[in-house]
């Protein structure tokens, strides 16, 4: 697999990201982009559909209220954060960020896999290709381990998951549950490579990954839906079911 950042100019709240895209992947041929994915984070996305908020004095606790599906107050947080979940994704502050930008918030994508299906068909149509892929990215953390690393919050045009189960291991034995996550490795390396400071490379160009299953169409609703797990059904629900937590759902 090869990871490749590309760097593009500040992107500032309201600038044509599709433009930028184009241009930054101009220097490549349309055989280089055959069967790869581009990698997008998310904070270009809501910058460029100017999903910020740049109310001087904004209070960001009560954004993270309005944003978040459920959500644990900054005082259970010895740092002031709060856990949330918000479009069936675990993050912090309900994704809502502060980091390069000139004052203000930056929220999630409105939609993200609307966003993508978008980025997907304006570069698969503008350089003609195949086989192509878009993947999302948000930064995330592990808990009991220090550091961030890059997931996937939307995809298009590739299978998520290489399922595994009921296929042998090495010795045998059927596989039960097994079921790996191709766009959160990719989101996983390109972020990486992407960096989290003032590196200016907020796409990333991976090719030759040895899982990846390309798709001729956006993901349906129906397939959405089998990646997404209710709380219940979670080997985290005992952390998840918490009184802690609080609902925004309607």
């Amino acid at each position: 697999m090869q990871v490749t950042a590309i760097k593009t100019p500040i992107i500032h709240p309201g600038d044509d990201l599709l433009q930028i895209i184009t241009s930054s992947l101009s220097t490549y041929s349309a055989a280089d982009l055959e069967e790869s994915i581009l990698v997008v984070t998310s904070k270009v996305v809501s910058l460029a559909e100017n999903n910020v908020i740049n109310e001087e004095g904004a209070d960001k606790h009560q954004l993270v209220r309005q944003q978040a599906d459920y959500y644990t107050e900054a005082e259970s947080s010895k740092y002031g954060v709060m856990l949330t979940i918000k479009d069936s994704i675990l993050a912090v502050n309900a994704g809502i960020d502060e980091s390069n930008i000139d004052g203000g918030f930056v929220l999630l994508p409105e939609d993200s896999y609307r966003s993508a299906a978008l980025i997907w068909n304006h570069v698969k149509n503008h350089f003609n290709l195949n086989s192509f892929a878009v993947v999302i990215t948000d930064s995330t953390s592990f808990p009991l381990k220090w550091g961030v690393v890059g997931r996937a919050l939307a995809y298009c045009g590739i299978e998520p998951l290489k399922d595994l189960r009921g296929t042998p291991d090495l010795f045998g034995r059927e596989l039960v549950m097994t079921q790996v996550s191709v766009v959160e490795g990719i989101a996983s390396a390109a972020v990486l490579e992407m960096g989290e400071g003032n590196d200016s490379t907020p796409l990333c160009l991976v090719t030759g990954v040895t899982h990846a299953t390309f798709q001729d169409h956006a993901p349906t609703d129906q397939e959405l839906e089998t990646q997404l797990i209710e709380v219940e059904d979670d080997v985290y629900y005992p952390l998840l079911s918490s009184d802690k937590w609080h609902s925004n759902k309607k």
